[in-house]
């Protein structure tokens, strides 16, 4: 038997797709059926959760890192639909998108928003899109890109004058419903240019499997890379998992409800860093690590935790390669004739709390558009494997106890 102290590199929450009928509450679920489009997009999708994950840490100074790529994915997806030209171009680099058409990529969007809620009945997950349009004589959004961003996207549309304090309540009363709470209030006013604003917020609550005994959570020494001791509550459990090892680290799958979710955690070898691990680790590399895993018997000591962070994304989606989106001259003509009109920061707020018993997720996605040389204020703004398919999603947590 295996005992495993885990000082939580990274969780990785796998999303397992499956069939369109309603799921049986006591059975593992089964994998979805996906056309070699589907698969292709999936594993564009792992390679930009993959990128995305070294491009946050690159630019943070913060010592934990938890992100949702699905999040930042999906409303990419949407904003991607007004855009043209250059600015298309990038987006696509960014998001590693070729050889899709925009209605096999907005059909993917479509598929994971449907599917992946009803996956498992003892599973809490859900997905929610907004876009937010400023009333004003001087804005009009092209009816396509609300047309297609609602028909694939579920998107919920509304016109507000943003010069009024129910406008912002609003925005936060949507953010909050769509949390279950957990974020009441995502701004606390509207900038004057300010034209639209763009959000995706996704809530996930997850049951183990196997779960671990709180009697037996105590506070323990964990060494960090510094070398520094450092009192951290330590969950165990003992029982059959998921498990796999190289010459870099060990890894360990969790899976929660019927197994359609689950956490995978990496634990770099003795004398091994974490920057080591994600120099190496990639889409490609990670799936055959998790194709190897056999059920082993493994003690499992591991950390309680709860991570809240906002990152503005800029950086790093420009170091991706999405740059002109972000300038004056960005061609968003496929959401309104207006310009300049370009995306002014994206704000990626999440949380996440692991328990004993359960894990606790959300994320917000915020894109304001914007239009800044008006004076007065109206104008601002994952694999398939195998013939049938499993669904591979990302919801990365990079976490460092310090």
């Amino acid at each position: 038997m295996k005992t495993i102290y885990y000082s939580l590199l990274m969780a990785i929450l796998l999303l397992g797709a499956c069939t369109t009928n309603e799921p049986d509450p006591g059975k593992t679920a089964d994998p979805i059926q996906l056309t070699s489009v589907m698969q292709q997009r999936v594993g564009q999708d792992n390679d930009f959760s993959f990128d995305l994950l070294k491009k946050t840490i690159a630019n943070t100074g913060e010592a934990n890192v938890f992100i949702s790529p699905l999040s930042v994915s999906m409303a990419l997806g949407m904003v991607r639909n007004g855009a043209e030209g250059t600015t298309k171009t990038e987006m696509n680099t960014a998001l590693k998108l070729s050889g899709l058409t925009d209605a096999e990529i907005n059909e993917y969007y479509r598929l994971m928003q449907t599917t992946l809620p009803g996956l498992d009945p003892k599973t809490k997950l859900s997905i929610a899109n907004s876009i937010w349009i400023r009333q004003s004589n001087d804005f009009t959004v092209k009816p396509a890109f609300l047309k297609t961003n609602t028909d694939y996207f579920n998107s919920y549309v509304k016109m507000m004058d943003f010069n009024q304090q129910w406008a912002v309540d609003t925005i936060n009363g949507w953010a909050k419903r769509n949390t279950n709470g957990l974020i009441p209030e995502v701004i606390k006013s509207i900038d004057p240019y300010t034209m639209m604003l763009l959000m995706n917020a996704i809530y996930f609550k997850g049951t183990w499997v196997t779960q671990f005994d709180k009697k037996a959570t105590m506070e323990s020494d964990f060494t960090n890379e510094a070398g520094h001791a450092v009192k951290v509550n330590m969950m165990h459990v003992t029982d059959t998992f998921a498990y796999a090892d190289d010459d870099q680290a060990q890894y360990l799958e969790m899976p929660y409800g019927n197994k359609a979710f689950s956490m995978t955690v990496v634990l770099p070898d003795q004398g091994k860093t974490i920057t080591d691990i994600l120099g190496k680790l990639t889409a490609a590399s990670f799936a055959d690590i998790t194709g190897k895993m056999e059920n082993q018997k493994v003690h499992v000591v591991f950390p309680r935790f709860k991570v809240k962070q906002t990152f503005q994304l800029n950086k790093m989606l420009q170091d991706m390669g999405m740059k002109k989106a972000f300038q004056e001259n960005a061609e968003l003509d496929g959401i309104a004739a207006l310009k300049p009109l370009f995306v002014s920061f994206v704000k990626h707020d999440t949380y996440v709390d692991c328990r004993s018993s359960r894990t606790l997720f959300y994320c917000r996605q915020t894109f304001p558009f914007c239009h800044p040389r008006k004076k007065h204020g109206y104008n601002h703004f994952h694999w398939q494997d195998g013939k049938c398919g499993e669904i591979l999603i990302k919801e990365i947590l990079f976490l460092r106890i310090i």
